[in-house]
């Protein structure tokens, strides 16, 4: 896309190549994590300390996916110059508001796909 669209894409082509390197590189970490504990034979609890990293790789996809970055919506602005369009800052409240609760909305999404992952791998490791 190379125009803005309130509560929909923030964010073009560069912007969002940065988004899924950031998440691959979070899930490259929780994979490391992952292998490390099972590895070396830690208590499976270790594995709880995955989470973070599980939550910055899907925030990572997430945004990459829906062409819509939380920190832009939060802080009203947008970056569409890697897809033929501009960057600039949002100025319409109502455009704002659509923005921020898009932002809620990858967070919530994120924090959820990171819990299922973490539990279903935490399972893994009670199994293991």
């Amino acid at each position: 896309m190379s125009e803005y669209q309130p509560g929909v894409c923030n964010i073009g082509r560069d912007e969002r190549r940065k988004r899924r390197t950031a998440g691959l590189l979070g899930a490259t970490a929780a994979v490391g994590a992952t292998l490390f504990v099972f590895a070396t034979g830690r208590p499976p609890t270790m594995l709880l300390l995955t989470f973070p990293l599980w939550f910055g790789a899907f925030v990572g996809f997430v945004q990459d996916r829906l062409g819509f970055c939380v920190g832009f919506g939060a802080l009203a602005r947008y970056d569409l110059s890697g897809s033929g369009g501009d960057a600039g800052a949002v100025s319409d409240a109502e455009a704002v508001r659509r923005d921020r609760r898009r932002a809620v909305e990858v967070l919530v999404y994120s924090a959820l796909a990171a819990l299922v992952t973490t539990a279903v791998v935490y399972g893994a490791g009670l199994v293991i």
